[in-house]
């Protein structure tokens, strides 16, 4: 082993220009020089409150003749849209009504829009339409949905990402909508935080392949999003966003610069180098500074060392807030000023012209360079010239046929089907059998909205009515399975209020099984924080109360974030983690039950056992021993199977040991059971010892693999010179010389690197 004393002395600094390569102007997109000609065309044209609007991102509310309720239809204001259309020049709008609108109405209404923009304006440029199509095209009525973010990462299986990110553009775009706020590149490191449910978990590796797998589907793998199935990107929310020290939606984030370099930079690293079109910026503070008003992190690090070349946008009323909630301005002004010297250059307002106002006025004064004005605008007109508006700004009618399609809907529950995770299961329990005799309670067993969480139909998906009542929940899924007769309900509580727990025990007693759905109520965003990760206890006193009764329990969990659940699982029997799993969920859960579809799911985050025991997979080795070894319920890749598989012939081949080395991995996996069955390998990196302490192990490649009985498969990694990066004492990129291990399964293989 090579001392850290001559590991010290051995180390090499990697140049930004290798790690992170400029994307030349147009990188993908078909006739990039044309493009950059019309842009400058354009620019030579325009008036500077035409710049100014180009800048400007309204939300449709600002143009309705009412802001109603849910339950008001969307009334467009045409005389509002023409004003900011016109008179100020609008460049882009976002957002839905309230809830979603069906095909035809997006179209009636971007249609209106595109008309008075591209007709009645001077310059006649389209507007770029921005919507969250979070899971699935979640604001369009008729739209597939898919399983939440969370859960497609617990597949491990890129190509049903980029499947949905496939369908998603397509029903965007069928809605007239050409840009997707998707997909979160956030790593989930605090599973408090909200917006868990958003992200693909906790590792930044997964979350880079997974979110590099959205991007292309979104984008198209040649990155022509002018594609009209396809659409504009936006990789959000740039950067440390899921990691509030208190674990509330938008509150401060400490991050050192060498942790924000080595676990959230680089899944925006990998997307800018996908080519993705578009970027929206952490609504929170990341050491004090707001990141809407940060140079270093909008200009220095995402211009100058990832190379992109697109759209800044900012979050919702973000450039505002840094003078009403962040007090770093004294005045909107001052704000506006800030935001845009440092970096962005879109503000999302969202409903009046006072971003307009405050930024003429200050290109006016002189305080903002029209340089910088033109600088903002070519990349606005660039992705809407890259998106094909200006040629084809209206939607296609033809395309509606193409929403919501049969084959989109197995899309989605195979993604649901390979999702679910069993964490549990004594005595092998599951798969139940179809003739038992079953209790069905629990707050989320006859409900569809908590199949989908936040983003679905409204902004916090809690309007059950809304949910197509052809598809199944829990309960209707299993009466649809088993018939009526076999399945007794009890619903035992709300989410957090007792209804008849004491019934509910009593319907369990002779039961064969008790099975209780348990979980999180739709929220999104800051409606859902909270002050303990443990679940309600009223949910928890449900199971306690059935397991009393001797008969034995399956605890569903469906949920945003690993809710704490310690204090019932050692008596309870089975455990499926089915997370959000979209609106196949029902269907998917009860195959998983009985033994129609064998769960291969794994855990994409660390599943605590206590609150104040929090940890991620990727912990220092003083966290794994005592005094202060964490305690976990279950490990980041846990995850059950009804079959068996073994691993075998583990070989390190070492094409090139020096610091800039290739290592190609090979492992053999059977499946040794006696059912068909998906497995998820995992290889894991360990750097022995390095000049700053090192991780106990880190993920550097994962397949997924369905094997029949017996079969074998032989999976590959290859492993190159980012995957043994990291930032030294200094923060600069290395790969240091030193001893290596790599895990999978239950083997293992060391190798060492030298200078």
């Amino acid at each position: 082993m090579i001392s850290s004393k001559n590991r010290g002395m051995g180390l090499v600094v990697l140049s930004f220009m290798l790690l992170f390569s400029t994307l030349a102007p147009g990188g993908g997109q078909p006739d990039g020089e044309k493009i950059e000609a019309r842009i400058n065309q354009l620019l030579a044209k325009m008036t500077v409150e035409e710049k100014v609007g180009q800048m400007t991102q309204l939300t449709i509310q600002a143009v309705a003749k009412q802001q109603g309720t849910i339950d008001q239809p969307f009334l467009l204001d045409e005389k509002k849209l023409r004003d900011v259309l016109t008179n100020y020049h609008i460049g882009s709008m976002l957002n839905v009504y309230d809830k979603a609108l069906s095909v035809e109405e997006w179209q009636t209404l971007i249609t209106k829009i595109q008309d008075i923009a591209t007709k009645e304006t001077r310059l006649k440029i389209p507007v770029l339409y921005g919507i969250d199509a979070i899971h699935g095209a979640n604001y369009t009525a008729e739209a597939t949905l898919f399983p939440q973010n969370l859960a497609m990462a617990a597949t491990f299986n890129r190509d049903l990402v980029k499947k949905s990110a496939e369908i998603t553009a397509l029903e965007m775009r069928a809605s007239g909508i050409p840009w997707n706020f998707n997909p979160v590149l956030g790593v989930g490191r605090n599973p408090v935080w909200p917006r868990l449910f958003e992200t693909f978990g906790e590792d930044p590796y997964t979350v880079g392949v997974l979110g590099e797998a959205y991007v292309l589907g979104t984008q198209g793998e040649d990155g022509n999003y002018g594609d009209p199935l396809r659409g504009a990107a936006c990789m959000k929310h740039y950067l440390g966003y899921p990691v509030p020290l208190s674990g509330k939606d938008r509150t401060p984030a400490w991050i050192p610069e060498r942790m924000l370099r080595d676990i959230f930079l680089p899944p925006f690293k990998k997307a800018v180098e996908a080519g993705v079109g578009t970027v929206m910026v952490n609504s929170g503070d990341i050491n004090g500074i707001p990141s809407h008003s940060d140079h270093y992190l909008l200009t220095r690090i995402l211009r100058e060392e990832l190379g992109f070349d697109g759209l800044v946008v900012s979050d919702w009323a973000d450039i505002n807030n840094l003078y009403t909630r962040d007090k770093v301005a004294a005045s909107r002004r001052e704000a506006v000023k800030m935001a845009v010297l440092a970096g962005i250059d879109m503000s999302m307002v969202p409903f009046d012209i006072g971003f307009y106002d405050e930024l003429l006025a200050l290109v006016k004064a002189g305080e903002v360079p029209i340089a910088r004005i033109d600088e903002a605008v070519a990349r606005i007109l660039r992705v809407k010239f890259r998106a094909n508006l200006f040629e084809k700004p209206y939607p296609d009618p033809k395309l509606k046929k193409m929403v919501g399609t049969p084959e989109s809907a197995a899309t989605s529950l195979e993604a649901a089907r390979q999702a679910m995770t069993l964490l549990k299961n004594e005595g092998n329990l599951l798969p139940l059998d179809q003739d038992s005799d079953i209790l069905l309670c629990g707050p989320t067993a006859d409900l569809l909205m908590v199949f989908n969480g936040g983003w679905s139909y409204t902004w916090q998906g809690n309007m059950e009515g809304l949910y197509p009542e052809q598809k199944m929940t829990l309960l209707e899924a299993m009466q649809d399975k088993l018939g009526p007769g076999r399945v007794t309900y009890l619903p035992g509580t709300s989410y957090d209020q007792a209804i008849d727990i004491a019934a509910a025990a009593e319907a369990a007693q002779g039961k064969d099984v008790a099975v209780i759905a348990l979980g999180e109520y739709p929220y999104c965003e800051t409606p859902g924080n909270i002050n303990d990760l443990t679940l309600p206890a009223v949910q928890l006193d449900l199971v306690k109360a059935v397991q009393a009764t001797g008969t034995p329990v399956v605890l569903v969990l469906l949920q945003g974030r690993p809710r704490i659940i310690t204090p019932v699982v050692a008596e309870s029997e089975a455990i499926l983690m089915a997370y959000l799993p979209g609106n196949e969920g029902g269907k998917a859960i009860v195959e998983v039950l009985f033994g129609e579809t064998n769960p291969g799911g794994r855990l994409p985050v660390t599943y605590p056992a206590y609150p104040n025991a929090l940890t991620n997979y990727d912990a220092k080795w003083v966290e794994t021993d005592d005094p202060n070894k964490m305690s976990v319920m279950w490990p980041f890749g846990h995850g059950l199977s009804y079959t068996t598989f073994a691993y075998s012939g583990l070989t390190v081949q070492r094409k090139n040991l020096s610091l800039n080395p290739e290592v190609e991995v090979r492992v053999t996996v059977t499946n040794t059971g006696q059912r068909a069955g998906r497995e998820i390998v995992h290889l894991y990196l360990s750097d022995v010892v390095r000049s700053v302490s090192p991780q106990v192990k880190q993920l550097r490649g994962f397949e997924s693999l369905f094997l029949k009985p017996g079969e074998s498969r032989t999976v590959s990694f290859t492993l190159t010179q980012p995957d043994f990066l990291f930032h030294d004492r200094h923060n600069q990129p290395v790969v240091e010389a030193g001893q290596f291990v790599l895990s999978v399964g239950n083997l293992e293989s060391g190798f060492e690197l030298s200078e």
